[in-house]
């Protein structure tokens, strides 16, 4: 231990955003079951000081700490989180325990890096356009008949749209173009009226829930309306997200799973997963099973 070798508990911190809710319980539930100080502290408030190897936040040094716990890493995707992921690399260098790894995260931050991950792991996924040319990307809308644009930093379907084969579709992708250079086209799935999060700690399966579309949305998420509700899939189902997820090496996460009449399909595997549906459609505290189990790590 580094911080408290007088009694022996952890000093563990919360990578996360002030605020927010499930950055707010994970921190909780870590002083909660260390009885140490309550740490959650925001990446834009950490100062690196590479000669010295530190990272300061609000006058510690978290490069003393014994863990960091990564929730969010801030409060939206981009490329810029890379950034904030190599100052955890190099605190991880330093022999602060970090979950889930740093060089774990970054694989999935990237659309794009997730997806060719899952491509080479033989995980079946909807059918998928990359291209940096607006005619190749027209022409996988055309053959899609109607495709999901998403770009390849986002989550919970922000930024995306339904594109139709049509001069929309060429408007609406040139006007992309000018903010976006690489197009990541899927075709747009029948999903029914829910698709699956499937849960895991630690590689283990912990529990699955549903996400049902809120009626006349094209996406299941909670931002567009979706609910959570139980659901205990089969065991084939499990295994398949089990797979899925896998290559990553990920301490907390969650799968996205789409049932459709062409068999199960994932659509990703997300870098910090999500404490609500775990909470709201199952009544576990996914907050503390997770500070449960970087203490059993960190223990052992």
């Amino acid at each position: 231990m580094r911080t408290n070798e007088t009694d022996k508990r952890p000093a563990v911190g919360v990578i996360g955003v002030g605020g927010g809710w499930s950055s707010e319980l994970l921190a909780d539930r870590v002083a909660e079951l260390t009885g140490g100080d309550r740490l959650l502290i925001d990446m834009d408030e950490v100062r690196l000081d590479l000669p010295a190897g530190r990272a300061l936040w609000h006058g510690r040094d978290l490069s003393r700490l014994d863990a960091l716990i990564v929730k969010k890493l801030g409060q939206d995707y981009s490329a810029d989180l890379l950034d904030r992921l190599e100052i955890l690399r190099l605190l991880e260098g330093r022999g602060v325990r970090v979950f889930s790894p740093p060089a774990a995260i970054a694989r999935l931050l990237d659309r794009l890096s997730c997806t060719v991950t899952l491509q080479l792991a033989g995980i079946p996924m909807p059918p998928t356009t990359v291209t940096e040319s607006l005619e190749h990307a027209l022409d996988a809308v055309a053959e899609y008949g109607r495709a999901i644009l998403k770009p390849l930093y986002s989550t919970k379907a922000r930024g995306m749209c339904v594109l139709d084969p049509g001069p929309i579709a060429r408007e609406t992708l040139a006007v992309y173009r000018r903010t976006h250079r690489v197009f990541y086209l899927q075709k747009a799935i029948d999903l029914g009226d829910s698709d699956l999060g499937v849960v895991f700690l630690g590689g283990e399966h912990l529990t699955t829930y549903a996400r049902r579309r809120k009626p006349g949305e094209w996406n299941t998420t909670t931002a567009s309306g979706g609910k959570y509700a139980p659901c205990d899939p089969p065991a084939e189902i499990i295994e398949l997200a089990r797979r899925a997820q896998a290559p990553f090496g990920l301490d907390f996460t969650c799968v996205d799973v789409a049932l459709t009449d062409s068999g199960p399909y994932v659509f990703e595997v997300s870098a910090f997963g999500g404490f609500r549906g775990v909470n709201q459609a199952r009544g576990m505290d996914a907050a503390r099973l997770v500070a449960e189990h970087v203490l059993r790590r960190l223990a052992a």
